[in-house]
């Protein structure tokens, strides 16, 4: 029976890569976009996945996207937790409006939706959920205070999470990826990136089809005792 997969984010970069592997091994995916209608639509006319537009920032939206995709898809069988904003900017100069953006969309998204999967995932008794956290969640970053301080709290509801349902047969994981090539970065000079690579062991940017494998096996059969981890993907860039 193919899984039924939820994939927030899923226009671009790691979301359109984890879109990607989940729909050529067969699975019935439904994923998210906020904004870039036209690279949604072909992601979905390239996989066969279904599309539809979603604010993360919107706490009332959560049960509603829950309800459509069990709707959609039969039910949820993983769901990943990929959409995410970045914020560059010293702590003193970040306003409460760009605090709370940052968090309502790392943070407050990822619980809301975990919160409305969970019922539905304990029904059946079985279920994954995979969060993007980062790098920075673990290490720290000057001018990414904010983005830091969301991932840090992703990682740790990951694993808080993980201990109340892993008796249902669910299993929360996260991935922390570290310098990717999406478009997240390109704010960067590229001086800037030259000086990222310079740091890390493997010597470049990893891809987002790197971190998308990652997120697929802790979704699958394959990793079945593996929970409340975080998993690193940043080519060894122990920060």
């Amino acid at each position: 029976m193919a899984r039924r997969i939820l994939i927030t984010g899923g226009s671009g970069g790691i979301g359109a890569a984890a879109v990607r592997l989940f729909a050529e091994e067969g699975g019935r995916v439904l994923f998210t976009y906020r904004s870039g209608e036209d690279r949604a639509r072909r992601v979905a006319r390239e996989t066969g996945a279904a599309a539809i537009r979603w604010d993360a920032e919107d706490e009332r939206g959560a049960d509603g996207l829950i309800r459509r995709a069990e709707e959609t898809l039969g039910g949820i069988d993983v769901l990943v937790n990929n959409a995410g904003v970045s914020l560059v900017r010293l702590a003193m100069d970040t306003t409460d409006e760009e605090f709370h953006r940052v968090t309502d969309v790392n943070l407050f998204g990822p619980f809301a939706l975990t919160r409305a999967a969970l019922p539905g995932m304990i029904r059946q008794r079985s279920g994954a959920i995979v969060n993007v956290a980062s790098v920075w969640g673990r290490a720290g970053g000057a001018m990414e205070s904010v983005y830091a301080a969301s991932k840090a709290g992703l990682t740790a509801f990951t694993r808080a999470v993980a201990l109340e349902v892993a008796s249902c047969g669910i299993r929360v994981n996260a991935v922390a990826p570290g310098f990717i090539d999406t478009d997240m970065n390109r704010h960067l000079t590229p001086e800037e990136t030259a000086d990222l690579t310079e740091e890390i062991p493997l010597g470049r940017a990893g891809r987002p089809g790197e971190v998308a494998a990652v997120i697929r096996f802790l979704a699958s059969p394959d990793a079945s005792y593996i929970t409340g981890e975080t998993v690193n993907v940043d080519g060894g860039w122990k920060k």
